[in-house]
């Protein structure tokens, strides 16, 4: 596929509204990727380091007593034995590369749940480059292990006490951050969102899991592919390679309370077009325009944004998005680790989560998940509850 266009756009999405200071940077880092990209020692080297640092490929795995008890055949694409524990190593590695080749010392990143955090200090230390990540002050509390993990790092955690203290006050801060220091430091954003190129980059860098999948399914098909949706990193890494290959795609957003509470994250199966974080996209805004609280159980849901890429993949029809509870997300964990002995993130819950619920409708069929990271960091959340 040839999306984006030269200014960016996934159809009427995405685009650079950035401000000026951040253009330059913007269009140098365009070029420096794209040169990357055609690099074979670049592409050797990002290689390597998948298979041997990050331990690719995951496994495809098929999980028979889940699949038993739901009538579904469920298969997991194992991204929580990614090292670090998620999906978001990828992108890490692939952004480390490219901030040592701009010659940039300095990292920043911002994390909700605490896996791109944790991921991008990993990167950091491998590769020698300072690191300071910003979290909200909420997600620093429900997220303490990560937290301590990022600090073992040698990354410095930047609390963020504005606005609702998640994950959109934290991108907002590192956003400013750039602005002041662009030609020093280099901005791994975590996830899909924010202005070209950064959506192409974090999908390019996440790919490897649709196209590992698509290997391992070897002559089979799948009925459907399903991931969970928040800024949309993991799903659009799965999805992207299955796009063109008439296998029904499925995205899960957080409904929270449920979408009638107004308490949720489902920015697609809620949402309205509009700019944030230096995109157009869907997103969660009221009568005035001004953006409106996520809510989720999930810290890495809990973002009022979605990847333009999925907002043009919904309104061209490649994907379709629904949204389950954070009550039914609890349960599925739940029921995965009981039955697999697999504790899923509560990210990666919400799509086993509406397996679950939908096991009549897809009986008989079998059914992709991308398990897009471990559930280590949730228990406290969970016992809580």
């Amino acid at each position: 596929m040839s999306r984006p266009d030269d200014r960016g756009r996934f159809g009427a999405y995405g685009g650079r509204f950035a401000p000026e200071t951040l253009i330059p940077a913007l269009e140098a880092l365009e070029e420096e990727f794209e040169a990357a990209m055609t690099d074979p020692g670049f592409l050797g080297e990002l290689s390597d380091l998948l298979r041997d640092f990050v331990g690719r490929p995951t496994p495809l795995y098929q999980a028979s007593r889940l699949s038993e008890t739901l009538g579904v055949q469920v298969l997991l694409k194992r991204e929580d034995l990614a090292h670090t524990g998620a999906h978001k190593i990828n992108n890490t590695v692939g952004q480390g590369l490219l901030a040592r080749r701009m010659g940039k010392p300095r990292v920043i990143a911002e994390t909700g749940a605490g896996q791109h955090g944790v991921a991008t200090a990993t990167a950091c230390a491998l590769f020698g480059l300072e690191c300071e990540v910003f979290m909200g002050a909420v997600d620093i509390e429900r997220q303490a292990i990560n937290v301590d993990r990022m600090r073992m790092l040698g990354a410095t955690v930047k609390p963020v006490t504005a606005g609702a203290g998640t994950l959109k006050d934290a991108v907002s801060a590192a956003l400013r951050d750039w602005v002041a220091t662009v030609e020093t430091t280099h901005y791994i954003i975590g996830s899909v969102v924010g202005p070209h190129p950064f959506p192409t980059i974090v999908r390019e860098f996440q790919r490897v899991i649709g196209e590992e999948t698509l290997t391992q399914l070897g002559d089979r098909r799948p009925d459907v592919v399903v991931a969970c949706v928040g800024g949309g990193s993991n799903s659009m890494g799965m999805f992207h390679p299955f796009a063109d290959r008439e296998v029904d795609l499925v995205g899960v957003e957080a409904g929270g309370d449920g979408l009638s509470s107004g308490r949720h994250g489902a920015t697609l199966s809620a949402g309205s077009p509009g700019v944030l974080h230096g995109a157009m996209t869907y997103m969660l805004q009221d009568d005035e325009g001004q953006v409106l609280e996520a809510h989720s159980i999930s810290a890495g849901l809990d973002y009022p944004g979605v990847g333009p890429e999925h907002a043009y993949f919904k309104d061209a029809g490649i994907a379709r998005y629904e949204s389950v509870t954070d009550d039914e997300a609890v349960e599925a964990m739940t029921l995965l680790s009981a039955l697999e002995g697999i504790v899923p993130a509560l990210e990666s819950a919400h799509a086993i989560a509406w397996i679950a619920r939908e096991r009549i409708a897809l009986a008989g069929k079998t059914v992709v998940v991308c398990l897009s990271g471990r559930g280590d960091k949730d228990l406290d959340l969970v016992r809580n509850r």
